[in-house]
């Protein structure tokens, strides 16, 4: 698959496992991005993350939660995703009451498509993992921003100063 860049690539037309809490029930659904994008026309926020309930990835998704309201005012949604499994997903957002939905891809399906599993150096010992990227589409479904090897902590407010109207 071609890699993504900010040159017209459209959100992928496959369906995801998108886990969210909603009036305090967990809703799991398979659905497309595209679709999603579509039903709502507003624009999309896909964070990818490494790991549920690790300090940088917590750091986070609570920022993107305590700022939930800023993004939607802005005209976008926000959704975040790893390799973890929807039972995984419930308790990380039920443990930090994110209100974001978390979409998990443990076939790696969305990962590959994006590139964001790569060789990493943790400590000195080469290891695969999931680089911490970001991609933001417009309502159209288009993508306007592509980021990788992103720092957790103060990165929605960063992604906020990038969509504010200047």
């Amino acid at each position: 698959m071609a890699k993504p860049t900010t040159e017209n690539i459209a959100l992928p037309d496959f369906p995801v496992t998108l886990v969210r809490l909603l009036d305090g029930n967990f809703i799991e659904e398979d659905i497309s991005l595209q679709q999603l994008v579509a039903n709502r026309q507003k624009g999309l926020i896909l964070y990818f993350y490494p790991k549920d309930n690790t300090p940088g990835c917590t750091t986070q998704a609570t920022d993107f939660t305590a700022h939930l309201h800023d993004f939607d005012d802005l005209g976008y949604d926000i959704i975040g995703v790893s390799r973890d499994s929807a039972e995984s997903h419930k308790k990380f957002i039920e443990k930090y009451d994110l209100q974001i939905p978390l979409i998990s891809d443990s076939d790696e399906k969305l990962c590959q498509y994006f590139e964001v599993i790569k060789e990493k150096n943790m400590y000195g010992k080469k290891t695969i993992g999931l680089v911490r990227s970001a991609f933001i589409f417009n309502s159209e479904g288009t993508l306007t921003h592509a980021q990788r090897n992103l720092r957790a902590k103060g990165y929605a407010e960063r992604v906020l100063s990038l969509l504010a109207p200047q």
